[in-house]
């Protein structure tokens, strides 16, 4: 009887020894299906980023007219990209005073993808002639290539006096000062520095790429929205305190036919 139970363990163990093996076969060959799966998946989404990367082309191209319809309009508005930059709550932050002076004397902004949109993109600010650099045009070039980001931006050709910082062309000793005391003019300087600098050239490019370049009648708007809001504020307080005026005149009219 001994031996007839010890035979029955070891069948039961070959038993549960192959059910294992035919697990195990299963889950592999569920893992190869599913990555085939994947795999299918993944040639599809590339399938689809070609094709969006081809409508945003197309409508690129498209919106270039309407980009220098916009900048040719914007000439005729005062102080334009100073405003709409000073109104930005991280731009604003970059322009010293002097730097203000000098927004002054800006044409036009240009944000201008490669043809290829994943090689890059440019941002270029158009000057009028003016009394700090012998530059109409300062560009900033973005290269996206397999090592990392390319950045070449233009060296200013600052006239006598008005090199940088605030007006003067001088090096900094001691501590550095926080970027946001330095001039916005830094940010076209020293384009291949590998410093903390860095992330701060690539967090204003997006930005001005993203955010102000899309819409910045949205930005220049918004001092006089918050005007118009200041505004209606004043007269709703006024509105009240005129209210309150009758409504006490109200009560003393009421005390006084009480008292009669």
């Amino acid at each position: 009887m001994v031996a007839d139970k010890g035979k029955k363990m070891k069948a039961a163990e070959r038993v549960g020894e192959e059910n294992s093996e035919q697990i195990d076969g299963d889950l592999v060959l569920s893992i190869e299906k599913l990555q085939e799966i994947q795999d299918e998946l993944e040639k599809i989404n590339e399938e689809a980023s070609e094709k969006v990367l081809e409508v945003e082309q197309k409508y690129n191209e498209i919106r270039k007219p309407i980009y220098d319809k916009r900048n040719e309009n914007i000439k005729s508005i005062p102080d334009f990209w100073l405003t709409a930059f000073l109104s930005h709550p991280a731009l604003g932050e970059l322009l010293n005073e002097e730097d203000q002076k000098i927004f002054k004397y800006i044409s036009s902004l240009e944000v201008e993808d490669f043809k290829d949109l994943k090689s890059g993109y440019s941002i270029t600010f158009n000057f009028d002639p003016n009394p700090y650099f012998e530059d109409t045009k300062l560009t900033k070039t973005f290269t996206f290539l397999d090592e990392g980001t390319k950045i070449t931006a233009t060296k200013i050709k600052w006239k006598e006096g008005m090199g940088l910082p605030n007006g003067v062309d001088h090096e900094k000793k001691g501590n550095k000062r926080q970027f946001a005391e330095e001039s916005f003019f830094i940010w076209f300087t020293d384009a291949q520095q590998k410093d903390d600098m860095d992330e701060i050239h690539d967090e204003v490019a997006e930005i001005i790429k993203e955010d102000l370049w899309p819409n910045p009648l949205t930005y220049f708007n918004n001092d006089a929205d918050e005007e118009d809001f200041d505004g209606d504020e004043e007269g709703k307080d006024e509105s009240d305190d005129e209210d309150d005026e009758d409504d006490e005149d109200d009560d003393d009219d009421e005390d006084g036919e009480d008292d009669s």
